[in-house]
């Protein structure tokens, strides 16, 4: 009789493979790892930040790639330009983009800075492109803040933007206004640094740019609905009465 292959041994030091994580299942995935990696709460937060920071980064910079590779603008008019202008420094910061139109080589050379690389890279022109692409349309995206739940902010969401994806993009984008020549302007002026001022105070495109939308920057109070109750005989001559 030949000798029987001998079974396969887990090996618990190797890796085992896993399909990629898209960035909200790898930040939830964060979120309930580092309560049990540290009991401090100000470090796990700090973290999380962090490595959500990076990971918006590295998202905003392959998109910028893509676009130089594949993408155009549809010409160098001062409007669009500007747009572009606007659309790239909502992702990297005003003071970190510098973009050059040249009307010879019908391109807009654009150098990005960033604290660890530069980015230089070109954008190429094309009257042929559509200006507009078609999106998903909005869909009502009400939130509310833990310490007063009945207290509503009315937004929208891409329809193909899950709520929990919508969550993590808007206090993302939160942080990220704290932090802009906007956000440290108030700050300085002893604005409170609350969700209030930073849905009045948000740029619009800042949220357009990751899926969301600002119906109102007030917010409503939660309101139960009581529907009289008509019906026939006594009842329907009292509530006419």
């Amino acid at each position: 009789m030949g000798d029987k292959p001998a079974p396969e041994k887990f090996d618990r030091h190797l890796p085992m493979k896993i399909k990629g994580l898209n960035e909200a299942q790898l930040l939830a995935l964060l979120q309930k790892v580092l309560p049990k990696a540290t009991n401090d709460p100000h470090l796990a937060t700090a973290i999380y930040n962090e490595v959500a920071k990076e990971v918006q980064l590295m998202k905003n910079i392959e998109s910028f790639e893509k676009f130089c590779e594949k993408g155009a603008i549809p010409d160098l008019e001062p409007q669009t330009v500007t747009g572009l202008q606007n659309e790239l420094t909502a992702h990297f910061g005003e003071e970190n983009v510098a973009i050059t139109p040249d009307e010879e080589t019908k391109q807009v050379a654009v150098e990005i800075v960033l604290p660890d690389r530069t980015i230089s890279s070109k954008v190429k022109v094309d009257p042929s492109v559509k200006e507009e692409e078609v999106k998903a349309p909005f869909v009502p995206f009400p939130v509310a803040l833990p310490e007063d739940p009945e207290l509503v902010w009315l937004l929208g969401r891409r329809e193909n933007l899950g709520p929990d994806e919508a969550a993590l993009s808007l206090a993302k984008i939160e942080e990220e206004f704290w932090e802009t020549k906007k956000g440290v302007e108030l700050q300085r002026d002893r604005v409170e640094k609350s969700f209030a001022e930073f849905i009045t105070h948000v740029p619009a495109s800042a949220l357009t740019d990751s899926g969301l939308r600002r119906h109102y920057k007030e917010p409503e109070a939660l309101r139960t609905l009581r529907l009289l109750k008509i019906g026939k005989g006594p009842e329907l001559a009292e509530a006419k009465a």
